[in-house]
């Protein structure tokens, strides 16, 4: 293939990045809108029913997070139940309400760091607790604005706009598809002794030649349970040895923790940028704090920082003398302490290029590329993971930082958030990702061998999404629920079908639409998958499970509704459900929309469709990426509930319910009601 059969180079790609930058433009006043009209021009108490907002919140406790940031356990009322918007690596803001502050009430900023039912942990910017805190009025946490982000991007997309004759003018030209990707020949014999102790498969080991081969871009195509992350960390380990330094990035901060503790594992140098939202000593200890502090020379720069405290704090303690000397005095004080500050501070830069000088991978989330401490670094290759769910203008940010440039995901699971209509419709969904893989199909190595699921619940997957080009390794191909035996306190569940689909067709189970929050529930639905879950689980005691080393470890369950109402609605009836219940205690069962089980997985999954009407109108259903996430979390059991009349009007789902008929699956849920 030859440059001509390429895009041609002209103002194509340029008018091209222009229109995304708009895009983005058209993306941040929709989204500052969205949050100004639901939060800030609000009550508390309509930002509260929004999820804006938790109101009142007590401070359960207070503890010195790195870098000696204060760390904060919010709670709020246990019967404060209901939708909300907090998750980890959200901004958010402490405020008071005492009746001084009324008109304009004084607040304390921070990122929230871990969420849990009604409680949640506040990273802040401050190292103790301001007065206003002590002063006796309640106290709220908000949602803030993130402009940061956008900031960044749009720098980005002006750098790459504005290059010309550089190297980042040729990665952009590449990844747009104007310029052709080169390869160079792979080295096959240099992998023998790195992949002795555990080898890859024949596809990983493509992929990872793949991307020793490229010279400008290569992409990791990882559909689910298919060894993605093991494939790039293998790749990346096999890039540091002939490399200096590489950056690895992702868009979120769960799949930057997950790549930082992989790498670490493995023994090579890596530091993490920014706030990590897992807490494991294993990757605290490779944080940037946690390795400045571990330096020579932090004590030194401690010790300055007291002493220049100190003397803030005598010259401070004088200021009601006012003779001569005394003024004298406290001049000189503060002219002391502010040198040793400055000691303090270029000592702590000393400190922390030498410890980025020393690290072979730095790994954070796209923004985070632009952090202030490697702003001025070069890497020679940077790897994006998740890339298919980041929108194009972030990836951006790491790549200009590059010589060479690696993407990893799966263009078939879940796109990126876009908040304004307009600029979905218009392109800013399509990722870098996406472009570069339609435009320059030789850059990209699927992986083909998947290590989840049973066969009977790939089958659709594979054949929907990757050309029936999946394989189930043996070791999951026909591994089903009867796995879990435990002989010793006479529990077996008996062996089931993989993939189950209850038709609620011409019961009546009616969708209920909740206007406020442009949600919907069916109750009816939610009660009967529920009850097939109680039968299926019906000998097992998760109490007893626990106390044997018999069967294959803890069953794990995962619950997935497409919309929060029904979600809202599952989790108060599992609290009026005896069994489940005690699943939900041993953290054995969870409950979520699709995107929360984004890059997970459990023994189980039980799915209600939820919509149902005589409409036949089935919502972002229609979205049948997330059909793909929801479905291929499941290991062993996938259980599906929905009303097939409404469902069968789009051809995905007249497809799937062929395919569930074919393999036995398909059941009325008149069978399940009629036990009642």
């Amino acid at each position: 293939m030859h440059d001509l059969d390429f895009r041609p180079i002209t103002t194509s790609t340029i008018e091209e990045l222009r229109r995304v930058h708009a895009l983005m433009l058209l993306e941040q006043k929709e989204d500052l809108a969205q949050f100004k009209l639901k939060n800030a021009k609000a009550s508390v108490q309509e930002r509260q029913r929004r999820g804006f907002t938790w109101y009142p919140v007590t401070i359960n406790k207070e503890d010195i997070g790195f870098g000696g940031k204060l760390v904060l356990e919010l709670e709020r009322p246990a019967h404060h139940q209901g939708l909300h918007l907090f998750q980890v690596g959200k901004n958010a803001s402490l405020f008071g309400t005492a009746p001084s502050h009324s008109s304009d009430p004084p607040t304390l900023n921070g990122v929230v760091t871990g969420v849990r039912r009604n409680k949640l942990l506040l990273t802040t910017t401050k190292e103790e607790l301001p007065d206003w805190v002590q002063v006796g009025g309640r106290l709220g946490i908000d949602l803030t604005f993130d402009e940061v982000s956008y900031r960044e991007m749009e720098h980005a997309l002006g750098e790459v706009i504005c290059a010309r004759g550089n190297r980042l003018a040729e990665l952009r030209d590449v990844l747009l598809g104007a310029k052709q990707a080169r390869f160079r020949t792979p080295d096959v014999d240099a992998f023998d002794e790195l992949f002795y102790p555990s080898p890859l498969n024949n596809s990983q080991l493509a992929a990872v030649r793949h991307v020793m081969a490229a010279q400008d871009v290569a992409i990791v195509h990882g559909p689910p349970g298919t060894g993605k992350t093991t494939t790039l960390v293998q790749a990346i380990r096999e890039t540091v040895r002939r490399e200096r330094r590489v950056l690895v990035c992702a868009p979120s901060n769960t799949a930057v923790d997950l790549l930082t503790e992989k790498l670490a594992e493995c023994g090579v140098s890596v530091i993490r940028m920014g706030n990590p939202s897992r807490v494991s000593d294993l990757l605290l200890e490779h944080t940037l704090d946690a390795q400045v502090m571990a330096h020579s020379s932090y004590s030194k720069m401690r010790a300055l920082r007291q002493t220049a405290d100190q003397h803030r704090e005598t010259a401070r303690l004088t200021l009601g003398k006012v003779g001569f000397d005394e003024r004298q005095h406290r001049r000189l004080l503060r002219e002391e302490a502010r040198q040793l500050f400055q000691q303090a501070d270029d000592l702590e830069r000393y400190i922390t290029e030498q410890v980025l000088e020393s690290v072979q991978i730095i790994t954070c989330t796209l923004v985070g590329a632009s952090n202030r401490n490697i702003r001025h670094l070069t890497f020679d290759t940077v790897f994006i993971d998740e890339a298919a769910q980041a929108l194009e203008p972030g990836c951006w940010i790491p790549i200009a930082k590059g010589q060479r440039v690696i993407l990893a995901g799966d263009h078939h699971q879940l796109p990126p958030t876009v908040k304004s209509e307009k600029a979905a419709r218009e392109g800013l969904r399509e990722t870098l990702f996406e472009k570069c893989i339609q435009r320059q199909p030789a850059t990209a190595r699927m992986l083909t061998v998947q290590y989840r699921m049973h066969q009977q619940i790939m089958e659709f997957s594979s054949a929907q999404f990757y050309g029936g080009q999946l394989e189930a390794h043996q070791s999951v191909r026909n591994a089903g629920l009867d796995a879990y035996n435990l002989d010793t306190y006479g529990m077996t569940l008996p062996p089931d079908l993989p993939v189950e689909f209850l038709d609620t067709a011409g019961l009546g189970f009616r969708e209920i639409s909740i206007p406020e929050s442009r949600s919907t529930a069916n109750p009816e639905e939610a009660d009967l998958l529920l009850r097939r879950l109680a039968q299926l689980l019906h000998p097992y005691d998760p109490g007893v499970h626990e106390r044997t080393d018999h069967g294959q470890g803890r069953l794990t369950i995962g619950v997935i509704a497409p919309y929060r109402a029904q979600i809202n609605y599952l989790n108060d009836a599992i609290e009026e459900n005896e069994q489940l219940v005690g699943l939900l205690q041993h953290r054995m069962l969870s409950v979520g929309t699709v995107d929360s089980f984004q890059g997970q997985e459990r023994d189980i999954i039980a799915m209600s469709l939820t919509r149902s009407n005589s409409a036949r109108d089935i919502g972002f259903l229609s979205d049948i990426r997330r059909m793909n996430v929801a479905m291929t979390r499941a290991r062993r059991k996938l259980l599906l509930v929905g009303d097939a009349s409404t469902l069968s009007s789009h051809p995905f789902f007249n497809d799937l319910l062929t395919y569930v008929k074919r393999i036995g699956g398909y059941r009325t849920a008149c069978e399940i009601v009629d036990k009642r």
